[in-house]
């Protein structure tokens, strides 16, 4: 199986880097090797435990590059998603497949120059979700 470079953020403001080869999103745990695939220290991560798993292209990314965040700019494939979340950080994206019996939703963000190429986003982690500008209850989706 392929391993997934990842940024895991978790709700409590901790960031690990490492890759993954068994993240599922119905999946309640996944396994992170911290520091890459080679790493001898295997973490098991709860996913309600988290903000996001960010799926990225590289680990350095680029801290002085502005992601266009802008849905109607750059028109995508999906439906549009805008999730806000409870540190107050918001992220825009388009989603293919929503499932409120998951923990979460994949999103790929509206930039196709960001480094992320696709993101987990953990409903719990939420205050505000909207899909194609229309607001979710997140009181009505079930937790984890």
């Amino acid at each position: 199986m392929t391993a997934n470079k990842v940024v895991v953020h978790y709700k409590d403001g901790t960031i690990l880097k490492g890759t993954t080869a068994d993240f599922l999103a119905k999946r309640p745990v996944f396994h992170l090797s911290v520091g890459g695939i080679q790493s001898e220290e295997v973490k098991e991560v709860f996913v309600d435990d988290l903000k996001a798993v960010f799926f990225v292209k590289d680990f350095s990314g680029d801290k002085n590059y502005k992601e266009i965040k802008d849905l109607d700019s750059r028109p995508g494939s999906g439906k549009k998603v805008k999730a806000v979340f409870k540190d107050g950080e918001a992220i825009l994206g388009y989603t293919h497949s929503i499932n409120f019996e998951q923990l979460g939703l994949f999103l790929v963000p509206v930039d196709p120059n960001s480094n992320n190429e696709r993101v987990f986003t953990v409903f719990s982690s939420l205050t505000e979700l909207e899909i194609n500008d229309s607001p979710v209850s997140l009181s009505s989706i079930k937790e984890g």
